[in-house]
């Protein structure tokens, strides 16, 4: 794996190109023993209780994350219908990030074309209907990644 000082001075071509990530938090939870119990199994890395999320490292602005969620991510309500593997509405979201992640955050390569406008494409075409395991944040980053990536769905 490419270290992130080392994938920075690589020029492809006679211009750089936009860096992708893939990167893993924790699920957000309501306060409490919920959110204690979701900490401890993000730092005990229970793959299957992380969320993650495509970050694109454009180098003339800021890092930006995009990811798929459920529109209201703390709701109990929400959380026991995503489990028990019922549809919930979801949200797929953009926001800047004032340096990458220095954890769980993986570079995945270069884009061929503009990585913000592969991904805002693709947001685009994105079913909103969360389903976990079916349907979730890890279907959204493999698609995304790629199509940011490569220019074309996988």
């Amino acid at each position: 794996m490419l270290s992130m000082s080392l994938a920075k001075s690589i020029r492809i071509g006679s211009s750089r190109r936009d860096e992708v990530y893939i990167a893993a938090v924790p699920l957000r939870a309501t306060k409490g023993p919920a959110q204690l119990l979701m900490s401890t199994a993000y730092s005990l890395n229970f793959w299957d209780l992380q969320h993650f999320m495509v970050i694109i490292n454009p180098l003339h602005s800021q890092v930006l994350v995009y990811d798929f969620q459920p529109q209201d991510p703390e709701s109990i309500a929400v959380a026991v219908s995503a489990l028990s593997g019922r549809n919930v509405p979801g949200v797929v979201l953009t926001r800047t990030l004032k340096k990458l992640p220095k954890r769980k955050c993986w570079f995945v390569g270069y884009s061929d074309s503009d990585a913000m406008d592969a991904a805002n494409r693709f947001n685009k075409g994105w079913d909103t209907d969360l389903r976990i395991n079916h349907h979730d944040c890890r279907n959204y980053v493999n698609g995304n990644s790629f199509q940011t990536l490569i220019g074309k769905a996988m």
